[in-house]
């Protein structure tokens, strides 16, 4: 996997991306933007770091974050689905999670939730538990781990 194919598959398919980052700080619009003429497909990335700048940049709900906290799938979802709304792009990954040095016992660090929003679809979501690695690494997997989400989600499918 690699951000050049995810660049050529998001051509192929007329598809803009948009990521929606808190743990990761920017590190997968980063790795998608480094890659020159990357500007063709990716549309935005929105950097939101505290529960305010969720609520004010992606419309994620106060209600959501009091119920469930910011490391969380119904945050995820909510990420991913703001970052469409507000933005050009038809592809749209979010990541929200604890990278440490500290987590809880409730939410250990190395928990990192996933949001993958497609217009016309579903929203998907799901949770990875990294272990306690150190911060640097988490943040490492978290970002493979959501260029791969949008690799899946762009790959053409297989005729059956």
């Amino acid at each position: 996997m690699t951000a050049a194919r995810i660049l050529e598959l998001a051509r192929q398919a007329g598809r803009l991306i948009a990521t929606a980052e808190s743990c990761t700080g920017g590190l997968v619009a980063a790795a998608l933007t480094e890659i020159p003429g990357s500007s063709d497909v990716v549309d935005r990335g929105f950097v939101t770091y505290s529960n305010a700048a969720k609520r004010e940049m992606l419309g994620v709900q106060a209600a959501t974050l009091e119920a469930h906290g910011a490391v969380s799938e119904p945050v995820a979802r909510e990420m991913a689905e703001g970052a469409l709304r507000r933005s050009g792009a038809g592809l749209a990954v979010s990541i929200t999670g604890i990278a440490g040095p500290r987590g809880s016992e409730f939410k250990p660090e190395g928990r990192v939730c996933f949001g993958l929003a497609i217009t016309g679809q579903a929203t998907a979501t799901e949770t990875v538990e990294f272990g306690a690695p150190g911060r640097d690494k988490v943040r490492a997997a978290a970002r493979d781990h959501a260029l791969a989400l949008l690799e899946a989600a762009l790959e053409p499918q297989a005729a059956p």
